[in-house]
């Protein structure tokens, strides 16, 4: 009995907050979603919503939550059709009022643009970030969730590494994400805005584009290596040097050297008589040579 009165008093309240139920609500009363992921409309599309809109009305209600037991509303999603209604100067729009936190409130409004194709991939990199970094969610809970793989997800929020002015230009000369993607190994970027000038000047497609950084990364990787390879040589040159010198004294000649050596050279001193023995010593020399 106490069951059954706890249901009837829960279903009476669900009544009361129309849950489920399609109901008119002013457009000053409906607040966006703070998790929309979608940041740009555009004008084009809204007007052309807006006058359909004003011929025939709201033919699919938006999804709404209750914030607070309030009088005012959150958007799950719908939030292109209430901006079209507004400039279609409709005071109200069909709702549906649904149970459910910010997670999933979010995680809605993600789902509905991305089944659209109306999110950009920089959009759709932002907002799963968010729900990691706001929610705490794994990238193995989140591509479950949207029915993605982990791997396209992780290479998704890579582009995010992009500087945000880099990312604003790839969306506004309207390239695409494996533009994008291809400039992740430059860590440097004035390399990337030359990659980008080119790509918009020349009209480098991606291959052309990897091939450009691939370029630009190999060049960064080199002088390193001469710089080892030159160290290599000056050592084979010291071991020279010090070889003539025991091989001139083996022979007799009183060769006196002296090497200092600073972060920036080394300075090899070679003393060698010009005496008769001298002279005989490099005798002896040419002739173990001639043996």
């Amino acid at each position: 009995m106490l069951f059954a009165m706890v249901y009837l008093v829960q279903g009476v309240e669900r009544m009361q907050n129309n849950y489920g139920q399609v109901i008119n609500l002013p457009t000053e009363k409906l607040l966006p979603n703070p998790y929309q992921p979608r940041k740009q409309f555009k004008s084009e599309e809204l007007l052309g919503l807006s006058e359909s809109i004003r011929e025939n009305g709201v033919l699919q209600p938006i999804l709404v939550k209750r914030i607070n037991n309030s009088d005012y509303y959150e958007i799950v999603s719908g939030e292109r059709r209430l901006r079209a209604s507004i400039l279609a100067c409709r005071e109200e729009i069909p709702c549906i009022v649904i149970e459910c936190n910010s997670e999933n409130s979010a995680m809605y409004s993600i789902i509905e643009n991305i089944q659209r194709s109306d999110l950009s991939f920089f959009e759709e990199a932002n907002a799963i970030s968010s729900l990691m970094n706001h929610f705490g969610l794994t990238q193995t809970e989140i591509a479950k969730r949207l029915g993605k793989s982990q791997s396209a997800l992780s290479n998704k929020v890579r582009l995010l590494n992009l500087p945000v002015e880099v990312r604003y230009f790839i969306e506004n000369e309207g390239l695409t994400e494996r533009h994008a993607r291809a400039l992740l190994p430059l860590k440097d970027q004035n390399q990337m805005w030359r990659v980008l000038n080119a790509v918009k000047e020349r009209g480098l497609n991606v291959e052309q584009t990897e091939e450009m950084v691939s370029r630009l990364t190999d060049n960064t990787v080199k002088p390193r290596h001469n710089v080892v390879k030159i160290f290599k040589d000056v050592r084979i040159f010291v071991n020279t040097v010090n070889k003539a010198i025991e091989t001139m004294r083996s022979a007799g000649i009183d060769a006196k050297s002296n090497k200092t050596e600073t972060e920036d050279y080394i300075e090899f001193y070679v003393k060698i008589p010009k005496t008769s023995q001298g002279a005989q010593g490099f005798e002896q020399m040419r002739e173990n040579n001639l043996a």
